[in-house]
């Protein structure tokens, strides 16, 4: 029963129609500086915009947004602390670019050195959590590059944790959308730290002002992360949220700072003017379904996941639903047991199927049960 389960949710995860591929930036009418750009939706990955997104490019500094979720994957999952302290080595005091002055033997807990990255991506501070994570920077680059193996950033080579300049470090505008779509999507506490403007640290002593200028003059900015060197110009990784659709915007090579963020807003403009998230739920709420030879009478069904559909403004009222549900059950009934599908369409494309599973399980009547069954209702009927 497991194996049947599971090939028929396999069988109704690929039954479900992907949206179509991002749309060529010519065809947006977005004039933009930069060589490389991306727009995709967060919560269902769709890319609604791209050009030469798979153009393997030097990220600078968007680098630590890979760092960022390696260190928020630790923390999320109890491994390391926000208030452990981070002990300072004389290789991270001694990293260049952008930083906060660490000291060799310094301690600082990560919370603060996450605030340190986001906010003013110090490289020192990026190397210390590295080093806390995984004992080397060359140990922590590892992790990185095995994270990026399994997003499917087919595009990237990491050979630092900071982005600073190495021949061969380079990554994509779409393996770029992808770390910062999971680092968004299943560590929402990051944005405790993104959507920072003004900070300080070391008891109010040392100023922080965010380098992404979007987090003070965009509406519904999240985040995410700024990049620069002479080699990989002006980059960044660009988070929004209005109305419940959080977008993410990557642009790369651009010519100058102004131009980055111009360009971002011009992206997320877009996403926000022609896109919207609609929550989709069945048209009635889901009836029990009769078990047959259960120790139950019913089995309540509930669905698998929740759904929301994005689609073009204006299509809203298009998006219909198909219930599809066994009449009744045999136990024994599983729980997590599938017990029927719903489709969701947008016009006549099927986008999403979403499977119908029992919310718990069931056992079957033993003999004595089922001639009790049977007693009990021949003299109800008497």
């Amino acid at each position: 029963m497991k194996k049947y389960v599971s090939l028929l949710l396999a069988a109704l995860t690929l039954a479900a129609a992907v949206p179509p591929s991002g749309a060529a930036l010519a065809d947006s009418g977005l004039n933009l500086s930069c060589a490389s750009c991306v727009l995709m939706e967060k919560e269902t990955g769709t890319i609604l915009l791209e050009e030469n997104s798979h153009e393997r490019l030097e990220p600078a500094s968007v680098t630590k947004i890979m760092t960022l979720l390696l260190v928020m994957e630790a923390v999320d999952s109890g491994r390391i602390a926000l208030e452990d302290p981070v002990s300072v080595s004389a290789y991270a005091a001694g990293m260049g670019g952008s930083q906060v002055y660490l000291e060799e033997g310094e301690q600082m807990p990560v919370s603060e050195m996450l605030k340190c990255v986001t906010v003013v991506s110090g490289n020192d501070c990026a190397v210390a959590l590295a080093e806390h994570l995984a004992g080397s920077e060359g140990a922590f680059v590892s992790q990185m590059n095995q994270r990026a193996q399994e997003l499917g950033m087919a595009d990237t080579t990491f050979l630092n944790c900071t982005g600073l300049p190495a021949q061969g470090h380079v990554t994509s505008a779409h393996d770029i959308a992808l770390m910062s779509r999971e680092l968004i999507l299943n560590h929402p506490k990051i944005r405790d730290y993104t959507t920072i403007w003004m900070d300080s640290i070391r008891d109010g002593s040392f100023g922080l002002t965010n380098t992404n200028r979007l987090v003070r003059f965009y509406q519904g900015t999240t985040g995410l992360k700024t990049g620069f060197t002479s080699s990989a110009q002006y980059c960044m990784s660009a988070t929004a949220e209005r109305d419940g659709m959080e977008l993410i915007a990557v642009v790369m090579k651009s010519p100058s700072t102004n131009q980055r963020f111009d360009d971002a807003k011009s992206l997320l403009d877009y996403g926000f003017a022609n896109y919207t998230v609609v929550p989709v739920y069945p048209e009635s709420p889901l009836a029990p379904i009769d078990v047959l030879l259960g120790a139950q009478p019913q089995v309540q069904p509930r669905l698998e996941r929740d759904c929301r559909l994005l689609v073009r403004k204006g299509e809203e009222t298009q998006v219909t639903t198909r219930l599809s549900m066994a009449e009744n059950v045999e136990a024994p009934v599983e729980q997590g047991q599938i017990l029927g599908k719903l489709e969701v369409y947008a016009g006549s494309t099927l986008r999403d199927t979403i499977p119908i599973l029992s919310s718990q399980p069931v056992d079957r009547l033993s003999i004595p049960g089922i001639f009790s069954q049977m007693l009990s209702k021949l003299l109800m009927a008497g």
